[in-house]
């Protein structure tokens, strides 16, 4: 599993948080050698974004970035974009500082350094909250284990709001006062197709590929190149308390619709048309918690009966590269230390509407999940002997119905 490292924002805050992350990328032990600085490309033609983003780099004393005609980068990078569709496209952005990292062993490795610090890591699923006379006490797994604390931090992504649920069905809140509204589960569709060694000759130098604001494609670590459809999508359910939910789809993450397959080898066959022919792997809906503002929640909760409680949550599709450096601000929370104004307003508890631009708007859900679902999507457990089970299921959601209404 790989993820896109870059520094590119047009809020500059995230600008100088993202610089901050790629020095440790480049320099800390666990994680230098997962971060591979490919650069990279972006069709998307976002006039307005681009010129803010070379502003912040300008401000901050120097701009990485240029402009290649497209004629140019059809010759570029082996040629890998020979028959790219650019239908609607003026140019390319190019950042050579920018890159991916494999994800799934920079994790690994941090989570054993955490481990080698004096980290207790407990493996479970977690079945609930544990409601005390004056906070959360813990949680409960679903194998009847409760693990107990001064202070619980809910690191839940996609789930948080499921998790919080029946908590807030038990202090009786009222809508506006619950975290979906601060956060909610998204999903986006991954499609890896099988390379050949001749393929991957040709990708050797490619770049982490931004193509317009339908997707991306990212180097292969290994033989498996990964595309993603960047149109974000909601589940949304109503619990059993009636209130309306969106949480990870209640099946697994390899079960994925025909129609939203056709979809994303649509945006891929735009982009690389040489290598949509390669068979698929396997298929994944990936799930995150999404703010408003694409801002992250990192914050005490303000239920006056939840004052033990914290959240850090809210990666929005854009916050894997703050790995090494997102948690000393966490620390920071918990201790009731200020981590500046900006950041203590920016991943605060919000009320109110949001009003400005965000972090990573273009990912932002505009559907729901169920509008692009069919039969492939729907069949019985049972039924699904052919399809790819490697990912594992989580306890901690909650069950309801689905939300029909628009």
């Amino acid at each position: 599993m790989n993820k896109i490292i870059r520094t590119d924002y047009s809020e500059r805050f995230y600008m100088d948080l993202a610089y901050e992350a790629m020095e440790q990328w480049k320099t800390l032990p666990e994680l230098k050698k997962y971060f591979h600085q490919t650069g990279w490309i972006d069709f998307s033609g976002n006039g307005s974004e681009l010129a803010s983003i070379r502003e912040n780099f300008r401000a901050r004393g120097r701009d990485p970035t240029k402009d290649i005609p497209l004629d140019e980068l059809r010759e570029m990078f082996g040629g890998i974009y020979k028959h790219t569709d650019f239908s609607g496209v003026d140019g390319a952005y190019w950042n050579p500082e920018a890159g991916w990292c494999d994800a799934s062993a920079a994790t690994v490795e941090m989570m054993q350094a955490a481990v080698n610090r004096g980290v207790k890591y407990e493996i479970g699923n977690v079945a609930r909250l544990v409601l005390g006379i004056s906070g959360v006490d813990g949680v409960q797994l679903s194998d009847g284990r409760i693990l107990t604390a001064d202070k619980v931090l809910p690191c839940a992504g996609a789930r948080t709001s499921s998790l919080m649920s029946p908590v807030e069905d038990h202090l009786q809140m009222d809508d506006s006062d619950r975290l979906e509204k601060q956060v909610m589960a998204a999903c986006i569709c991954v499609a890896h197709c099988l390379l050949g060694e001749n393929d991957l000759v040709d990708l050797k130098s490619m770049p982490v590929t931004i193509y317009a604001l339908d997707g991306d494609a990212q180097p292969p670590p290994g033989n498996l190149l990964k595309f993603t459809n960047s149109r974000s999508l909601t589940n949304t359910i109503v619990t059993p308390s009636g209130h309306r939910i969106s949480v990870p789809p209640d099946r697994d993450q390899t079960v994925v619709s025909n129609k939203l397959k056709e979809e994303t080898r649509t945006v891929c066959h735009k982009l690389f048309p040489q290598f949509t022919s390669r068979p698929e792997a396997y298929w994944r809906l990936c799930c995150d918690a999404i703010t408003p503002s694409q801002d992250h929640l990192i914050t005490k909760h303000p239920h006056p009966q939840l004052g033990n409680l914290y959240i850090a949550v809210g990666g929005s599709f854009h916050s894997y590269k703050f790995l090494p450096n997102i948690g000393k601000y966490i620390v920071n929370v918990l201790g009731g230390i200020s981590n500046g104004q900006e950041a203590d307003v920016r991943w605060a508890w919000k009320s109110g509407n949001l009003t400005g631009r965000g972090a990573h708007e273009e990912v932002y859900p505009a559907r729901e999940l169920r509008d692009l679902d069919d039969d492939v999507a729907v069949l019985p457990i049972s039924e699904r002997s052919t399809l790819s089970s490697s990912s594992t299921s989580m306890d901690g959601h909650v069950s309801g119905k689905m939300d029909k209404s628009r």
